[in-house]
């Protein structure tokens, strides 16, 4: 259970969106939610989690094709995706960096104020307005054309509760699809 602190005075102390604090030393990287003193889980994701944890790798190998990045991290990842997800929901995701932990065996930690299936939901939703706003500057018009009508038939739910389902997400050794 978390104890009340001064905000900033413990650099293993993540403060969630709840208000709650979490020992990041209390986190592994098998965790994909954190049932939190609040009631509430809220998701997990680490730098080193794959961006394929939320949809296939031929999926991710298309994002890394056509994104380029501008930072330290060579590709789009997890930290890009995270990064658009606090972007989204400023107040729904709580971030630390730990590079200087080394006992914890990740960079970056981030918590949600949502469970790790709505998070999954919301990468997938913010992947496709991604994939949306590219194919929208393509060239090919009938490419463009046909993507708008696979999007119609695209369901995220759907989507999320199948892709969950042929996922091992109950320890550390999910791979990808």
């Amino acid at each position: 259970m978390a104890e009340p602190r001064v905000p900033g005075g413990d650099a293993s102390a993540l403060d969630l969106p709840c208000g709650q604090a979490v020992d990041v030393h209390e986190l592994h990287m098998g965790m994909r939610d954190y049932r939190c003193a609040c009631g509430e889980e809220h998701a997990v994701v680490m730098d080193v989690h794959p961006l394929s944890r939320w949809v296939p790798e031929s999926t991710v190998e298309v994002l890394r094709t056509a994104i380029d990045t501008a930072d330290e991290f060579g590709e789009f990842g997890t930290t890009h995706m995270l990064g658009m997800v606090s972007e989204e929901f400023p107040e729904s995701v709580a971030s630390l960096d730990v590079s200087e932990d080394g006992s914890v065996g990740y960079a970056m930690v981030w918590m949600t104020d949502f469970d790790a299936r709505r998070l999954h939901a919301v990468v997938v939703e913010l992947i496709v307005e991604l994939m949306e706003h590219a194919v929208s500057h393509a060239t090919d018009e009938d490419a463009a054309s046909e993507f708008e009508t696979q999007m119609l038939d695209f369901d995220v739910e759907e989507f999320v509760e199948t892709y969950r389902e042929q996922r091992d997400f109950e320890d550390e050794f999910d791979r990808a699809v």
